[in-house]
């Protein structure tokens, strides 16, 4: 890599050279991480051994707690080396949509998009919002992330699904408990070694105008666009962009990656399964269920990994449920 990296034909070729630096820069940091995880075990063990020595537990405790986080980035990056799906390390889309429910479920989706957005900024990924249709009172009606960064489909494959709040309403004048659905699908961005053929004789187009917050332009013309692909039903929109020109291109590159995702789906061996369990997205299939009232917890309900620290979940802090969701379909043997 370090000798194609220094060819002075480089950037003969662009889009070549920059998928070789990236592919690089994953590499140096895959060599990196082993060894720091040689080096935090190394150093673990000679505090256990100074504080066995002494007899100090306060360096025992710190000994500890260095090695638990060890262990856990130990884990992290155990999953993260299994990856090897044909689209693992790929960008990836991630759609909200709330259920029914009106202004409960829509202000839930906008609870889950701030979620994911904050996921992604702390795991150094890049979030860029595709389209937002803002809800009648608050929340969104529906929104679309694009998350870039290395594995961004391979960790966050395991969202589809859907999502349960239960709480005291903000917007119940009797202060009453509501039950809250939103479903959120997540699908990878497909690059140029990927060809998926679509037909414009296949698709109806149709432009609108953006709801959204923009400025003049954006709200005064027909710029947002919509892309339906009849012989699936696939319905794509992107509305985030300045010009008609630049969401028409957005909404391409979505529908491309939302055929491809379906290919991927066809292929699995457990096809019927997948299907069954998004066509009950009429929220009778639950992954995750998030309760801040009568008690503070949130649980994945195929894993049944759980936390009490329902605030940090919201903020973002979701590693723990991905890396149990990730485990459970590599150990299943299930098709990355």
């Amino acid at each position: 890599m370090e000798a194609l990296t220094s060819a002075p034909d480089l950037w003969d070729k662009p889009e070549q050279a920059q998928a070789l630096l990236s592919e690089k820069t994953h590499l140096q940091e895959a060599v990196e991480s082993c060894l720091s995880l040689e080096k935090g075990e190394k150093e673990a063990l000679e505090l256990f051994e100074l504080a066995e020595a002494e007899g100090d537990e306060e360096i025992m405790r710190e000994a500890e707690a260095s090695l638990d986080k060890f262990l856990q980035e130990a884990e992290r990056q155990k999953l993260e080396s299994l990856l090897s799906g044909e689209a693992d390390k790929n960008d990836c889309f991630l759609e909200i949509h709330p259920g029914a429910g009106g202004t409960e479920a829509q202000d839930w989706a906008e609870m889950l998009l701030r979620m994911y957005t904050r996921f992604a900024a702390r795991r150094g990924f890049n979030a860029e919002l595709v389209e937002r249709s803002e809800g009648e009172e608050a929340g969104i009606k529906s929104a679309t992330l694009k998350i870039k960064g290395h594995n961004a489909y391979g960790w966050l494959k395991t969202e589809s699904g859907v999502h349960r709040l239960v709480r005291i309403s903000p917007f119940d004048a009797n202060a009453r408990r509501h039950t809250s659905f939103a479903s959120v699908w997540v699908y990878p961005v497909v690059d140029d070694t990927i060809h998926v053929e679509i037909k414009e004789e296949d698709c109806r187009i149709d432009t609108y105008r953006s709801s959204g917050a923009g400025g003049q332009h954006i709200n005064k013309t027909d710029s947002a666009v919509r892309i339906t692909h009849l012989p699936t039903g696939i319905v794509v929109q992107c509305q985030n962009q300045r010009s008609q020109f630049q969401n028409r291109a957005a909404a391409w590159e979505m529908l491309r990656a939302r055929l491809y995702e379906r290919e991927l789906r066809m292929r699995e061996e457990k096809l019927q399964q997948q299907e069954d369990a998004k066509n009950e997205i009429g929220w009778g299939y639950q992954i995750r269920s998030y309760v801040l009232q009568p008690y503070q917890m949130v649980k994945d309900l195929r894993t049944q990994a759980e936390t009490s620290d329902t605030q940090g979940v919201l903020d973002g802090e979701i590693d723990r449920f991905l890396q149990a969701a990730l485990a459970l379909r590599i150990e299943g043997g299930e098709s990355a």
